[in-house]
């Protein structure tokens, strides 16, 4: 069984490559050579900033690495090549019954773009909600996995509107500043709303709540992608900077007021199933209180850096994951969400954490 998950593995990954590849050959043969490397380097150059920023909000238990790439290449390869594909096609058949480019232009970007484009964004996160249930535990999840996804997205994107802003004097000097510094975080802004959906999906006991959640986050992902898109194509600049201003600027603020209040909910779940290792004296009451909060976890790591240095550092960090691991874990067996090797799972975050305990208090 594992090979064949190996396999998979592979046949996905290189089937992914491919396809990123072909769209990245199509934008090459649309800017050419220099205009194509100029518009690689300005799309990645800013990429590890926005990254951080998006891995920043996962501040108690991190998602895996591989899953965490997975959702951004999933972006910048798959989903960029589907909506390539579909945008384009459907663009050219309107122009065609048409006879009218201009509505081509418009009906892919206004109409087939918000849906194809959210739509395969989206695919990815259902894959993990259904296939990955103990990786996706709530609404922190699906926007990171939501947030990774849309970078990956805007990052294929951004070669191909660089590309062509660098054919033009001065071009991408105002694309870079348009689509770099005002409106990085678009993508996965939208995205997240799907994200948001099978969050809440997921921390609800509710069948109505799984089901109607889901579907209302794609379809704000849509609307909000619509109203963006249509604003620029069928009002212009004065269009754009209304939307932006009393649309877009409320809905970054509201994203962060979102976030407060998930991670808020993460730090009670802590320490909620964390209650029985305190009372066992497994924890203490200053360690128990420290890892409820961002706060107290930040405290502890920097008091871990001074005392025991690089190490001390990692070990506190390790502690603090594998302590909300331990919680998430409970937390999933209390919502009827378990697998077979439930206690195993159990017994090793307990023993993980003895020992991580025994080396922070070591002198």
């Amino acid at each position: 069984m594992g090979a064949i998950k190996i396999i998979f593995g592979i046949i996905a990954v290189l089937v992914a490559l491919f396809l990123g590849l072909l769209v990245l050959l199509l934008i090459g043969f649309e800017t050419g050579p220099v205009a194509f490397l100029m518009g690689l380097v300005t799309a990645t150059l800013p990429l590890p900033i926005y990254l951080i920023l998006v891995l920043w909000i996962d501040r108690y238990e991190s998602e895996p690495y591989w899953m965490l790439a997975t959702a951004f290449f999933w972006g910048a390869l798959v989903a960029v090549f589907f909506a390539f594909v579909i945008n384009t096609a459907s663009g050219l058949a309107v122009a065609m019954m048409t006879e009218d480019a201009r509505a081509g232009d418009t009906f892919g970007a206004v109409i087939s773009a918000p849906i194809v484009e959210e739509t395969s964004k989206a695919l990815i996160l259902f894959i993990f909600f259904f296939w990955k249930k103990d990786e996706f535990d709530g609404v922190i999840d699906g926007i990171v996995y939501a947030a990774m996804a849309g970078l990956g997205f805007a990052m294929t994107e951004n070669i191909q509107y660089y590309g062509r802003a660098a054919l033009e004097e001065g071009g991408l000097t105002i694309v870079f500043f348009l689509r770099g510094t005002i409106a990085p975080f678009s993508h996965p802004l939208f995205t997240s709303m799907t994200g948001i959906g099978l969050g809440l999906a997921r921390q609800s006991q509710s069948m109505a709540v799984k089901i109607i959640t889901p579907i209302l986050g794609l379809g704000a992902a849509i609307a909000m992608h619509t109203i963006w898109n249509g604003s620029i194509y069928l009002f212009g600049g004065p269009g754009f900077v209304f939307m932006y201003v009393l649309i877009m600027v409320p809905a970054f603020f509201l994203m962060f007021v979102v976030i407060a209040l998930a991670l808020r909910r993460e730090g009670r779940l802590v320490k909620e199933f964390l209650t029985p290792d305190f009372h066992a004296g497994l924890l203490t009451q200053e360690e128990y209180d420290r890892l409820g909060t961002i706060r107290g976890r930040m405290g502890s790591s920097f008091n871990a850096l001074s005392k025991g240095g690089l190490k001390g550092w990692q070990a506190c960090r390790q502690l603090n994951q594998t302590a909300s691991e331990l919680a998430f874990h409970r937390s999933r067996i209390a919502r009827g969400i378990s697998s077979q090797d439930a206690h195993e799972r159990e017994a090793a975050y307990r023993t993980a954490m003895q020992d991580l305990l025994r080396r922070l208090r070591t002198p």
